[in-house]
């Protein structure tokens, strides 16, 4: 059984294999873990193993490079062209493993851990800038909604420092919260 190219669709806890020999027929066909993959990997000659671009394909596509394999990941788009018929795991890998052969597929760069712990702190950022501008404009429809637009023009722009208060009226025995506006207060200038 001479296996020239691997096609791995990832997952969680198991990886579906696709093996092709040269003449591109399917010669393996098998389910692994993350232990027993690296164990299988390891005592086959370098071959070419294809992937998924997606969490994990990092770290599995540098331990199979440290083995001795050519790996190369793949944009998951790029994939999805290759799969023949209903989706499953085992048909993803046969695509993947296609893919990987042709000659004008684009590839994915691997990523070193420092790579990665810089991509996932701009992430953050990104999420954290994202979430900031949510509650601006939350709070901008709020004092629309109470007909306090903002003044844009104003020096004194204590309003949005000022929090809406929140106070709960009791009727009939029911809740309800009404927002208000508290009245700014100006302190004297010290002479």
């Amino acid at each position: 059984m001479e296996i020239s190219t691997l096609g791995i669709d990832l997952s969680k806890t198991t990886f579906h294999v696709i093996g092709l020999n040269a003449r591109g027929m399917i010669v393996l066909r098998k389910k692994f873990s993350r232990k027993q993959l690296l164990v299988f990997t390891a005592n086959r000659p370098q071959i070419l193993i294809g992937t998924e671009a997606c969490g994990g394909a990092h770290y599995l596509a540098r331990a199979l490079r440290e083995q001795g394999h050519d790996v190369r990941l793949m944009p998951a788009q790029y994939v999805k062209p290759y799969v023949k018929t209903n989706k499953n795991d085992y048909l993803d890998a046969e695509a993947i493993a296609e893919a990987v052969q042709r000659p004008t597929m684009r590839f994915v760069p691997i990523k070193t851990d420092e790579q990665l712990d810089l991509q996932a702190l701009h992430r953050v950022r990104d999420r954290w800038v994202a979430r900031r501008t949510a509650v601006m404009n939350q709070m901008r429809g709020l004092r629309a909604d109470r007909r306090t637009p903002p003044h844009p023009r104003r020096k004194d722009r204590r309003p949005y420092r000022s929090a809406l208060h929140i106070e709960t009226v009791h009727r009939r025995g029911s809740t309800r919260s009404t927002h208000h506006r508290e009245p700014v207060t100006r302190r004297p200038h010290p002479p």
